[in-house]
């Protein structure tokens, strides 16, 4: 008997007994998408919403984003939920810079997206100018649910599910570069 069929036929005889079989890489990215901690970083009305999802009708908590996080030194998700004055665009920055390696950012909400409808100068007009956004929720304010969706795919993104517009895979988030 070839060497294939004898590893094939073990290897299905392991899966049927409930053993899985992974890389070391995909175990930790597994791991990372399901302990996503985000850091509390609420700037208006979007936060009651990001509130809101961790209550027990909606439960952010199912997703392993249990906890917000007051240090940034504690989360890997900056989820900036409202408008961003330009006044507070370097403290959020400084937050950034402090969160561990890898970390990710959700921009909730058309203000924090795009400007919302202050078109003015003390309104930042997209947060992607001040720090790396991974994930945009559109809305004025945007439902829990969306929040929950974000984080979702997110998570997916993390574990290297994620496609991009033309439907091309996108790679598993490395482990210390962005």
């Amino acid at each position: 008997m070839p060497l294939k069929e004898l590893i094939d036929r073990d290897w299905q005889e392991l899966e049927s007994e409930g053993v899985l079989f992974s890389s070391l890489e995909k175990l930790v990215a597994w791991g990372r998408s399901n302990s996503l901690w985000p850091a509390t970083f609420g700037l208006a009305c979007c936060a009651i919403e990001m509130m809101s999802s961790t209550n027990g009708r909606n439960d952010l908590a199912r997703f392993g984003s249990e906890v917000f996080r007051a240090s940034p030194r504690q989360a890997d998700v900056m989820i900036v939920a409202g408008r961003l004055s330009k006044k507070m665009a370097p403290i959020m920055r400084r937050v950034y810079d402090q969160m561990p390696d890898p970390k990710w950012v959700i921009s909730m909400g058309a203000c924090a997206s795009s400007g919302g409808m202050f078109n003015n100068y003390a309104i930042v007009q997209n947060v992607d100018s001040v720090v790396p956004v991974d994930i945009f929720v559109p809305g004025c304010p945007p439902r829990p649910e969306a929040l929950i969706y974000a984080v979702m795919q997110l998570q997916k993104k993390v574990r290297g599910e994620a496609f991009d517009q033309l439907g091309n895979q996108l790679p598993m988030v490395d482990a210390w570069t962005r």
